[in-house]
């Protein structure tokens, strides 16, 4: 066999592979509306993306393991409640990709200094931990969604996003 027969096969046998699909990428592409609001209603379990006034996707969510009343401070298990924004992608994250909060803002750090305490951080929208699904309400504060949701939300979801969470 000669030596360009030889690499005429091994590329075409390349095109085949890569032609067949190979690993899911948790990285997708969104081309529709900007999302210009998040909002999270705690009480109802439910997240929406909305571009202007317009909801373009609403998920199911799992929050913090003691999810009633807002965080106040660090390991007290609850869900911030007010307005924040989206500061940053995770591309990294233990829970499998990640939208971080500006959790804690002035007053969240404010009122825990005045109590004597820390107001925690790192809250984020995430998805799964990576061995399992789990079910019900058992972050340490975040908003957690499937892992195939939290693809979608990292592709329509910038940095500087407002996120409004209600009680």
């Amino acid at each position: 066999m000669t030596a360009v027969l030889r690499a005429l096969l091994v590329t075409l046998a390349f095109l085949a592979l890569v032609s067949c699909g190979g690993p899911h990428s948790k990285f997708r592409t969104y081309n529709g509306p900007s999302v210009t609001l998040i909002e999270v209603h705690k009480a109802d379990r439910k997240m929406f993306l909305l571009h202007d006034s317009t909801v373009l996707k609403s998920y199911d969510i799992q929050l913090g393991g003691n999810p009633v009343g807002t965080k106040h401070f660090e390991g007290d298990g609850k869900t911030p409640e007010g307005a924040y924004t989206i500061i940053m992608r995770n591309p990294g994250s233990t829970y499998h990709l990640s939208l971080r909060i500006s959790y804690p803002n002035a007053a969240d750090r404010a009122y825990a200094k005045a109590a004597g305490k820390e107001p925690g951080g790192d809250i984020f929208i995430h998805g799964q931990p990576g061995w399992t699904k789990v079910n019900g309400d058992w972050t340490v504060g975040c908003i957690a969604v499937p892992d195939e949701e939290i693809e979608e939300i990292y592709a329509m979801v910038n940095p500087g996003t407002p996120i409004h969470i209600f009680p």
